[in-house]
């Protein structure tokens, strides 16, 4: 896979954006629309299958990548990400999808940490809303997690991956053949760990509990080192009150996530629209306060539909400097040209620690961003600095198998590599 590649004679590859069990997304612009940026998920060989799905062949993944192009495509929702195409090039599936810029939930917890209570029932209620979209089609996402999920700079969530979501108790059944653990073992339901039962939407509100009891302790409620360990305590023990390790949380939450995350799904609500109406007395009143932060999920409840603020008149600032920047490196991204974004992101960088702060969602993105660039167009030594700064601050959160973090270090010797052949 490499920068430049034209899939389907249409759609041009720029940079790795991540990859997953069933396929690696890659940012792209669509040739045929005037470079609109578009992301593209490709599928992967049976060599490049995430840990844990070794013993699924070629064509298993192929059936699974075909099912969530139908599965996408049919939804229509702001929480959910937008599918504009899907086909075949050569040996491989592709789905176009719309680009989303922000942060994902797993960075925006940990970048805002300790994240308030305010901000959690935001969040779990976009997801609530997105999730009854879901599930009213027939469909369960089976991997609701931080990491597939974005808090976008308006504020929006969207679910990003439907890769093994299931349509229907026959795709439960094919699905689970080959004695593959499919889902993260963190966020997946006791019955969908241990295939004694249909995976439901209960399945889904388990998860969301798992996320929402995360936000609010900023640990997720279960931990253990390997994935029996977790299904262990998950069917035997019980986590700690949100009461004790979330003091200050409104009363109603910790008691919604205990049912939420009741071991037998029969206990749990009875489906998204009940969570979203238990959260919706403890949502912010529209207009009660402007958004306190860049990618804060209150805002959409509290100014719906409000477009943005008119930039400044007057004399320069630092934020007027930084959205103008920003919006010239999107011009010249979505025309590929690199060298200048890589010079202006290396401008924007000191601009948006100034105004943010060197840990916030929007610095991160932007160098991520940085280096990713740096590395297409070759410039190696310039790359490292930034690749070392990401791989120390993300690791420690993520752990080494995280795909972003696998990325980077795989980006960072790849550098080490063309710098030493000289």
């Amino acid at each position: 896979m490499r920068a430049g590649r034209l899939i389907a004679g249409r759609y041009e590859l720029s940079e790795p954006l991540g990859k997953g069990g069933m396929g690696q997304v890659w940012g792209a612009h669509d040739t045929g629309l005037g470079g609109r940026p578009v992301a593209v998920k490709l599928t992967h060989s049976a060599q490049m299958s995430a840990p844990g799905a070794d013993s699924l062949d070629p064509e298993e993944l192929r059936r699974r990548f075909a099912r969530e192009c139908r599965v996408t495509a049919q939804l229509d929702h702001p929480g959910l990400v937008t599918v504009y195409d899907a086909g075949q090039d050569g040996g491989e599936l592709f789905l176009v999808m719309q680009r989303l810029d922000g942060s994902d939930l797993g960075d925006h917890l940990a970048e805002n940490a300790p994240y308030p209570w305010q901000w959690a029932v935001c969040v779990a209620a976009q997801l609530c809303s997105a999730l009854v979209a879901v599930h009213g089609v027939g469909v369960v996402h089976r991997d609701l997690k931080p990491a597939n999920v974005m808090v976008r700079p308006d504020g929006r969530v969207v679910i990003l991956d439907l890769g093994i979501a299931s349509v229907g108790a026959s795709d439960v059944t094919r699905l689970t053949r080959t004695g593959a653990l499919v889902g993260t073992p963190v966020y997946m339901a006791p019955e969908q760990a241990t295939g004694g039962a249909t995976v439901g939407p209960a399945a889904d509100l388990y998860a969301l509990g798992v996320v929402l009891y995360e936000l609010l302790a900023g640990h997720a409620p279960f931990e253990a080192p390997e994935a029996t360990g977790l299904l262990y305590k998950k069917l035997h023990e019980q986590p700690q009150p949100l009461e004790s390790v979330a003091p200050g949380v409104p009363a109603p939450l910790p008691a919604l996530v205990r049912r939420l995350l009741d071991r037998d799904p029969a206990h749990r609500p009875a489906d998204a629209h009940e969570v979203h109406a238990a959260l919706a007395p403890l949502l912010p009143v529209p207009g009660a306060r402007e958004p306190g932060a860049p990618l804060d999920p209150t805002r959409p409840f509290l100014r719906p539909m409000s477009p943005w603020p008119p930039p400044r008149r007057g004399g320069a600032t630092a934020a007027g400097d930084l959205n103008a920047v920003l919006e010239q490196i999107r011009r010249l991204l979505a025309t590929g040209r690199y060298t200048e974004v890589a010079v202006l992101l290396g401008h924007a960088l000191p601009l948006a620690v100034a105004e943010h702060g060197e840990h916030s969602p929007v610095v991160r993105t932007l160098r991520k961003q940085y280096a990713a660039t740096l590395v297409d167009i070759g410039q190696y030594g310039q790359a490292l600095p930034e690749l070392a700064r990401l791989i120390r601050d993300l690791t420690p959160e993520r752990g080494l198998h995280d795909p972003t973090v696998a990325q980077l270090l795989q980006d960072e010797s790849l550098c080490r590599q063309r710098l030493a052949a000289g």
